[in-house]
């Protein structure tokens, strides 16, 4: 595997762990203890703080990533979409004590300007869920469930390979793929 790009206007701190075939484009800042995976991608004006980015995610231009968020592999993260890590900021009150944890899990999709809220207990958007542009996260993400809006609900499932289910009798299926999905206690189950 070919060894990390990074272009020359990228500031990767001395700590930080960037993989094999992974991109670091212009004017991105890479904090220390950060670790980008294999394979992916990030976008011009970014910036990633202390965090688990997993491999052959695609990170869009000026997204940041900061402390207490986590970002399992196959991520694509939106353009300018936002995360926050600390429920009630104040400039003059330190929080760093308290990052609220949020989980991005694997195959997941957050649209451009998205954003999401990091709740007192923290977030997760489950596995390959797909959260529409500018949408606003306030509480959990089911895995493969699709939603907008602010703030942000359910209006349907999506496949794996990221298309929107279409709905049958006794569960859901993918047009492009034809896999088959059944909802089960309102979750998706792979048939």
């Amino acid at each position: 595997m070919p060894p990390a790009f990074v272009h020359p206007t990228a500031v990767i701190d001395p700590g930080a762990n960037v993989g094999d075939d992974a991109r670091i484009w212009h004017f991105v800042h890479v904090s220390a203890g950060a670790h980008i995976g294999e394979g992916s991608s990030i976008g011009q004006g970014c910036y990633v703080g202390n965090v688990q980015i997993g491999a052959r995610c695609k990170i869009q231009n000026n997204v940041s990533i900061y402390d207490g968020v986590h970002v399992a592999d196959d991520v694509f993260l939106g353009p300018s979409c936002v995360f926050t890590n600390v429920q009630h900021p104040r400039a003059h009150v330190s929080r760093k004590d308290s990052y609220a944890k949020t989980v991005i899990a694997r195959g997941a999709s957050i649209g451009a300007n998205a954003t999401i809220v990091c709740g007192d207990r923290g977030i997760t958007v489950g596995e390959f869920a797909f959260v529409g542009a500018g949408a606003v996260v306030t509480h959990d993400v089911a895995p493969h469930a699709l939603v907008v809006g602010v703030p942000a609900r359910q209006v349907g499932w999506v496949c794996a390979c990221g298309e929107r289910l279409a709905a049958r009798a006794g569960g859901q299926s993918c047009h492009r793929c034809a896999a088959s999905y059944e909802i089960v206690d309102d979750n998706l189950r792979v048939l």
